[in-house]
């Protein structure tokens, strides 16, 4: 049963709706805008009937202060109004409310009127799921198509096999311990989730690498290596024509930064901008940590993989120089949960 407020200062108008709609709805009667306002913060509510002319605080007064209340922005209001000038009903619907109904009420009147405003609400309310459900499922096929590319561009890489779905994994963990550091160095939770779902376009880049040089079994040469280097830039390029228009801007500029500067050093010796200390964006200072974790732990054409005890020492002793102090020291105290996970990937 759909619950309607009905706010009139006249005793004898609250009785006669409530007699009009107690059969078919569950009818809630109050004769001042501040109780209206007090029973709609508190409880739950699909219409509003208001009257106009109260004392105290008039009916576009309450319908100003309703829309004020985060659960009340879309409920509709019907006015009631003895008058039936159009100025008044002009402005009833310029104040947004979603239909009026004239006194003294006429019932079929007032019960049609209500019964096609909640019609017409249930058939938005309908809508806008359908909308979010097909937003949902675009950005699954399309974060599904990333991940595709992430991994196709990764098995061409004989060198990193598994690094996506390894790095993607230490910056859950990374991001789980940085909630604590909220508010500190521009890292909020929207921010730590962004990191996460950016994490495994990091190396998209490398999609406009030449082979010759992505799958060589050994180090690079001085041109090799350069030609590497080229791929955190032509990454952001990729993420941007994938994401734009697709993905809101803050999160566009977040995976673009993870892949353009997730190579850049504290101590501005990286690539491909030499940035240096905060200059770095921080998503790419995070990433740079789960990065080269994942590198050191794991084997490579050119190394085994290190032992934990030897890749933490080297990220601790690169503090300050390869990566954020700060940040640094908050990613050696996952050292247990790093270890655990590592061990799980076999």
């Amino acid at each position: 049963m759909k619950n309607i407020l009905v706010v009139d200062d006249d005793k004898l108008n609250l009785a006669a709706a409530k007699k009009v709609l107690c059969d078919e709805y569950k009818v809630t009667a109050v004769l001042r805008g501040e109780q209206a306002l007090s029973f709609l913060e508190a409880n739950d509510c699909d219409i509003v009937l208001l009257d106009i002319n109260m004392p105290e605080m008039d009916g576009f007064e309450v319908l100003e202060k309703i829309r004020k209340i985060e659960r009340c922005r879309s409920l509709p209001v019907i006015f009631l109004t003895a008058d039936n000038d159009s100025e008044t009903e002009a402005r009833c619907f310029n104040t947004g409310a979603a239909d009026f109904i004239a006194k003294p009420f006429v019932p079929e009147v007032m019960r049609s009127r209500i019964s096609r405003v909640l019609e017409l609400e249930d058939l938005r309310f309908g809508l806008e799921k359908q909308v979010a459900e097909k937003t949902e499922h675009i950005h699954y096929i399309k974060d599904m198509m990333v991940l595709g590319m992430a991994e196709m561009v990764e098995s061409r890489d004989s060198n990193t096999g598994g690094h996506i779905k390894r790095t993607s994994a230490v910056v859950r963990v990374f991001s789980r311990r940085l909630t604590e550091c909220c508010g500190q160095n521009g890292i909020d939770e929207p921010l730590l989730r962004n990191i996460v779902k950016a994490a495994p376009m990091h190396d998209l880049g490398k999609i406009a690498i030449d082979d010759a040089v992505l799958r060589k079994p050994g180090r690079y040469t001085e041109e090799e290596f350069n030609e590497m280097k080229r791929h955190s830039a032509e990454g952001a390029k990729i993420v941007d024509n994938i994401l734009r228009g697709v993905e809101d801007d803050e999160f566009v500029k977040i995976a673009k930064n993870v892949a353009h500067y997730h190579h850049e050093k504290w101590n501005g010796k990286g690539y491909p901008e030499g940035l240096s200390g905060t200059d770095i964006p921080v998503e790419a200072r995070i990433m740079a940590l789960a990065d080269v974790f994942d590198a050191l732990v794991s084997k490579r054409c050119y190394k085994e993989a290190y032992s934990y005890d030897k890749a933490f020492s080297i990220i601790s002793d690169s503090l300050g120089e390869h990566f954020d102090p700060e940040l640094g020291k908050v990613f050696l105290e996952c050292r247990k949960e790093l270890t655990k996970l590592y061990d799980s990937f076999g």
